[in-house]
């Protein structure tokens, strides 16, 4: 599906610096939140539900939530702005993963979220998977010792990939459930697993450093 490009976009993002960095340049991870609390980050957030709704729950956590689509970005902080009370410990990130994780210092993440990554189908295209060798390294050197990757997805190709690649790359898979929405794990939703979660069902898999 084509993304629908929304001209406001970038200047609606830009007037609201308080709670989205859209500018790099000067990003420092450890003057995000102004406290020592654990920093968790969802790559992909989209509209912002799962972060969002992670942030009220867990209000001990520091949450980033990246994405690089700005229209799609406008639309999650659209919906935190209209929030009667909104977290404090949320911050969004307009940015490709692959420009944001230069900015990290070594171990400075606790856990990483990958809801419903694009799976990039296609052999010739597996180096763009999210949970490809070479993103995980990357996420080895952000994560904190005995820092989890929790995935999420509705692609069993993706997931099974995925599983492969963990193990390649060192780490330790806790958890590997295959239909997440008929086990006992809390669950907070994406808007995309609201709506795709009917048709089929969820894969689950928590890996730690």
């Amino acid at each position: 599906m084509r993304l629908r490009k929304i001209a406001r976009a970038e200047g609606f993002l830009k007037e609201h610096k308080e709670i989205v960095v859209t500018d790099l340049t000067d990003f420092n991870i450890d003057n995000c939140f102004n406290n020592n609390k654990e920093i968790h980050l969802e790559i992909g957030c989209g509209k912002g539900q799962f972060s969002i709704n992670m942030a009220k729950n867990y209000q001990d956590i520091n949450f980033i939530a990246l994405e690089k689509y700005d229209s799609v970005l406008l639309r999650a902080v659209e919906k935190y702005l209209n929030l009667e009370e909104k977290p404090t410990n949320l911050l969004f990130i307009l940015s490709d993963v692959l420009d944001f994780m230069p900015k990290i210092n070594d171990h400075k993440i606790n856990t990483i979220y990958l809801n419903f990554s694009d799976p990039w189908p296609k052999n010739p295209q597996a180096k763009r998977r999210l949970t490809n060798i070479n993103f995980l390294k990357q996420y080895q050197r952000i994560l904190v010792k005995d820092g989890l990757i929790i995935q999420k997805t509705d692609n069993l190709d993706l997931f099974n990939y995925s599983l492969i690649q963990y193990k390649l790359a060192g780490f330790k898979i806790l958890e590997e459930i295959r239909d997440l929405h008929n086990s006992n794990i809390f669950n907070i939703t994406t808007e995309f697993e609201d709506k795709w979660s009917k048709l089929g069902p969820i894969y689950y898999a928590k890996v730690k450093v």
